[in-house]
């Protein structure tokens, strides 16, 4: 991770492993990674069919500008499985694992589906949020575009070689980082007894009717906080235009965009989306 980190241009000054976090909530069991840190606690959730790994390069590099905190969303990581996966149960969650590490305010990172549970609880409990960065999430995204990659993602299925699932990957989008894609699977599988690699995710079909429709009350629920939109400049997901049409109408937004990233964009440069992070978290 820390090899591979540095090859993406992330300065480390600190390499030592994330300390594992679990708790429950409503008999759901959660789980997350505490990158440690004395600042300001700060939040970050991951986007559909992810897990708190994709924060790890960002991470490793804005350690010391906050206390970090990667949480696997339910359905994702090592987080349970559940019947439940409405925004307003996962922002609960959210809360829960602040309750838990004993934070009263916190900053919030949410890409993609994660952004939109952030901004739940930015609307819903104001008084636990301080300031929102959305990482390539807007009204007007365009699900369409990621229909190839999110049929891949859901069509995933047990194999006997990892590696099987990388080619299959970089077929799909050719432009992505072989190494980073190697490690992104390598944290979305786990192995079974019989040395089959398994999903870790939930395979039920996500709830786009009302992802859509939670993405266009944003500029509503973030009217009272100051808010970063990062956009990838190559992002096929989140239009430039729309994202410049959310930073007109929230009254302290900004909108930076991150050069050689897509969709994913705390994977394919890190390095620019700490230091956008960094700068958001000192304002």
């Amino acid at each position: 991770m820390t090899e591979l980190a540095a090859t993406l241009g992330v300065a480390i000054h600190d390499p030592a492993p994330p300390r594992e976090i679990r708790f429950s909530r409503a008999g759901c069991r959660l789980h997350g990674f505490d990158w440690g840190g004395t600042r300001s606690p700060l939040l970050l959730l991951h986007g559909g069919r992810l897990t708190a790994h994709t924060w790890d390069f960002v991470c490793l590099g804005l350690r010391g500008a906050a206390r970090l905190v990667a949480l696997d969303l339910r359905g994702h990581g090592d987080s349970d499985w559940s019947g439940d996966y409405r925004i307003d149960t996962m922002a609960a969650d959210v809360v829960a694992a602040a309750d838990h590490l004993g934070f009263d305010r916190v900053g919030l990172v949410g890409m993609s589906l994660g952004g939109v549970v952030a901004a739940h609880v930015a609307e819903t409990r104001p008084d636990r949020v301080e300031r929102l960065a959305l990482v390539d999430v807007a009204p007007g995204v365009n699900f369409e575009s990621t229909r190839r990659m999110r049929e891949f993602i859901t069509g995933l299925g047990p194999v006997r070689e990892l590696e099987t699932v990388v080619e299959a990957a970089v077929r799909v989008n050719p432009h992505a980082n072989r190494a980073t894609v190697t490690y992104r699977m390598s944290t979305l599988f786990r192995r079974a007894p019989d040395g089959a690699w398994i999903p870790k995710a939930d395979p039920s079909p996500p709830d786009f009717p009302a992802i859509l429709a939670a993405i266009d009350r944003l500029p509503a629920q973030l009217t009272r906080i100051p808010v970063l939109l990062v956009r990838g400049e190559r992002s096929r997901a989140l239009p430039q235009a729309a994202a410049e049409q959310l930073v007109e109408r929230i009254p302290d937004g900004k909108l930076v965009v991150v050069p050689d990233a897509g969709h994913n964009v705390q994977e394919d440069n890190p390095a620019a989306l700490i230091t956008a992070l960094r700068a958001f978290l000192t304002r």
